[in-house]
């Protein structure tokens, strides 16, 4: 019987397949008490299960392969990280003493409560990192209930496609081993390390499906539309059909698309247009680059901050800000400052209680709190700015007066460089973010006193419709085209115009070939984007004329219903 299952397409594609399911090791997990005189044995047992996966970790670490994704390196170490961290290492240990308990349920216990720290944090970015726990909390589990900690792939044909629970990355080396078509999991989000990996793997994949896995018999056909977040299972002849043609021409067109990367994004009426990269690790620099992409519109810096107890050093930010603005050979590169929430501090076990995250210390709220970690991180970047042509980008303003202590800060860092004549570029760019709706609509205060702006829509979004876009319950109401946010997104482009001070757009908005040419209607001259997106918005900036979308973009920017800005959107695109 044919059925359809919806998540999130975080890897555009088609693919057609036969399901391989991969076994969930946490639904094997069962409750035994363990007598007295055996209790140092059962957390013997646990630490010798930790061990075997340290190694294994190592191993796969020492032995990725030539072409495996730049990120794999430094997502097992992150998994190394976590399993190093007392809370999973030591914390175990004495649940097994306390409740003598078997170790497997210790573990799961330990587990679920780390996810519940992480599931309090409001970054979506940071709270998915509660999948990197889970994954390695498997891996040890799979090693207690004496399974093989990795993924164990007999050879399959060609084009078949992973069913999981979840994916470690250490897992998807073997994708390129075992030839898999795509893979869809019941966990994960957009910005998971799973869906990272997917993108930099290039193969249609969908994650947050819930149950896939319990649904899902092994050897199914099934149909993955990474471009609409669809899962097809047992298909019948038409619908395979359909599908076999569209798998057609998507590679047909992605291969059109290669063909951009050289030619240069202007519009049909001669208008050039910046298309940027966002990154997380400087690992993603190559990927950027070979998208054609013109330079680092974001460089989150979360990622040298994450799964740690201590915050990175000055010097240790510096070699990876300094490693980005070498590789990209003078093109820009756009520092954000740190932007971690609320109940993320340096030591998880210090974790604030926040009735709403969202609303409290995050992003330059934090900093201007905790003005040494700003210092150490403002003077790793001003170092690095020697090095390229980098500019420091401030998150989450929503005052002018956040804005100036801010920038005194900045200049604290400067004069201790300079005490310590430690060269830097003087005349640093510094400009600010365009994430609260507080700040879109002075956005022309924020220009006057910033030498560039840049929207993160995927924050304003949140912020102006009051939507958690993480929880499954709103996440439907989560609407780019609501006609608010696009005022917004209009009013702080037409305020850096006319202040002549450039801005872009780095959210999800900015990638979404969709919307491409509506954020040209209305003035955007730069976007910034996944690496993945580069080419099919560059294609759709050579294929737009500005004369005509702006007056189509007035009639969407005055509409005050979204059901009816969506045919003008139509209209806008064909």
């Amino acid at each position: 019987m044919s059925f359809t299952m919806h998540g999130v397409g975080v890897s555009s594609g088609i693919a057609i397949g036969h399901a391989h399911l991969v076994s969930h090791a946490l639904l094997e997990v069962a409750h035994y008490d363990v007598p007295e005189h055996l209790v140092d044995a059962e957390v013997q047992r646990f630490s010798e299960a930790v061990e075997a996966v340290r190694d294994d970790l190592e191993n796969i670490r020492h032995q990725l392969p030539t072409n495996a994704p730049t990120e794999l390196g430094s997502f097992v170490g992150t998994h190394l990280m976590i399993l190093a961290d007392k809370s999973l290492a030591e914390a175990p240990a004495k649940i097994i003493r306390d409740e003598r308990c078997n170790a497997e349920w210790a573990l799961k216990q330990q587990m679920n409560s780390l996810v519940e720290q992480f599931d309090r944090i409001e970054d979506v970015y940071l709270r998915e990192r509660k999948f990197d726990v889970v994954q390695v909390v498997e891996r040890v589990i799979k090693v207690l209930l004496g399974h093989p900690s990795q993924v164990v792939l007999e050879k399959q044909e060609s084009g078949m496609i992973l069913v999981a629970h979840d994916l470690s990355p250490a897992d998807a080396i073997q994708f390129k081993q075992h030839q898999f078509a795509a893979f869809i999991t019941d966990g994960g989000g957009v910005t998971s390390h799973t869906a990272i990996l997917a993108r930099s793997l290039n193969i249609p994949s969908i994650v947050a499906l819930h149950h896939a896995r319990d649904f899902i018999r092994d050897g199914e056909t099934i149909i993955v539309d990474g471009n609409q977040g669809v899962v097809i299972v047992s298909p019948d002849k038409n619908t395979l059909t359909e599908y076999r043609l569209r798998q057609e021409q998507w590679e047909i067109d992605q291969q059109k698309l290669k063909r951009l990367k050289l030619t240069k994004a202007v519009t049909l009426d001669g208008t050039a247009i910046e298309l940027h990269a966002n990154i997380e690790i400087p690992e993603d620099v190559t990927q950027s680059k070979a998208a054609g992409a013109t330079g680092i519109g974001l460089y989150r810096t979360e990622f040298l901050f994450m799964n740690r107890r201590d915050w990175p050093s000055e010097d240790e930010q510096f070699e990876a800000y300094r490693k980005v603005a070498e590789t990209m050979k003078g093109l820009p590169v756009t520092i954000r400052t740190l932007d971690l929430g609320a109940d993320k501090p340096a030591n998880p076990d210090e974790a604030r209680d926040c009735a709403n995250p969202a609303l409290g210390l995050r992003a330059i709220r934090l900093c201007l709190a905790e003005p040494h970690i700003f210092h150490a991180q403002v003077r790793a970047i001003l170092r690095a700015s020697r090095h390229g042509n980098v500019k420091l980008m401030i998150p989450m303003l929503s005052t002018i007066a956040e804005l100036r202590q801010a920038r005194q800060l900045i200049e604290r860092a400067k004069r201790s460089l300079r005490e310590q004549q430690i060269p830097f570029d003087e005349n640093i760019p510094i400009g600010g973010m365009i994430e609260v709706p507080a700040a879109a609509l002075r956005a022309d205060a924020f220009a006057r006193e910033l030498d560039f702006l840049s929207i993160g829509t995927n924050d304003l979004i949140q912020y102006t419709l009051a939507i958690d876009r993480a929880d499954d319950a709103v996440a439907h109401l989560y609407n780019p085209l609501n006609p608010a946010v696009l005022l917004l997104i209009e009013m702080a482009i037409r305020a850096a115009d006319k202040a002549g001070k450039p801005i872009s757009v780095c959210g999800e908005m900015a990638g979404d070939p969709r919307f491409t040419r509506l954020l040209l209607g209305f003035g955007l001259r730069q976007f910034s984007m996944h690496p993945t997106y580069v080419l099919a918005v560059k294609h759709e900036v050579l294929q737009s004329s500005l004369p005509r979308l702006q007056p189509v973009a007035r009639k969407i920017l005055a509409s005050a219903d979204s059901e009816r800005i969506e045919p003008l959107l139509d209209k806008l695109n064909q």
